[in-house]
């Protein structure tokens, strides 16, 4: 479990972390260097899940490398299957990080929701429906791993 103390919020407990995969952990269907080594150092402390489209199909490839199983959503309507996804974890104490528009409903869903800045490209509707915004994903688990991090950035 992460532990982070926010000024004007109180303390949230994070238990679970759901990544967005294509656009967020991957690029172009193929995993972005570092990723592997940021979840393994993140398990410890989290439960991660991963969520797909599998807009590339090679999210098989995806979960060898990481030896995780993705949960896939169905084609339509994703933003709100991935919110859902995160209320059913429970979501006062889930984490998200992701970057495309069908995750803006899912990082506002979350206790804590980090949208990154993608080589693919940010949307919008994302970057607004996020507590925080970092500049890759490597970032975003760097603030898990330092929570004081994000206490410093979301205090009021």
């Amino acid at each position: 479990m992460i532990e982070i103390t926010i000024p004007g919020k109180g303390t949230i407990k994070i238990e679970h972390l759901v990544c967005d995969v294509n656009g967020t952990l991957a690029v172009d269907g193929q995993l972005l260097p570092g990723i592997a080594e940021a979840i393994a150092s993140i398990q410890g402390k989290v439960q991660v899940h991963l969520l797909t489209a599998d807009t590339h199909g090679k999210q098989y490839l995806i979960d060898e490398q990481l030896n995780l199983k993705a949960d896939r959503v169905a084609p339509g309507d994703e933003a709100n299957q991935k919110a859902a996804y995160i209320q059913k974890l429970g979501a006062k104490s889930t984490a998200a990080i992701g970057q495309g528009a069908n995750d803006s409903a899912m990082l506002k869903t979350a206790i804590l929701g980090i949208a990154v800045l993608s080589p693919e490209g940010t949307a919008v509707a994302t970057l607004l429906a996020s507590d925080i915004v970092t500049p890759n994903t490597l970032a975003a688990f760097e603030l898990l791993l330092k929570p004081v991090r994000i206490t410093a950035t979301l205090r009021k």
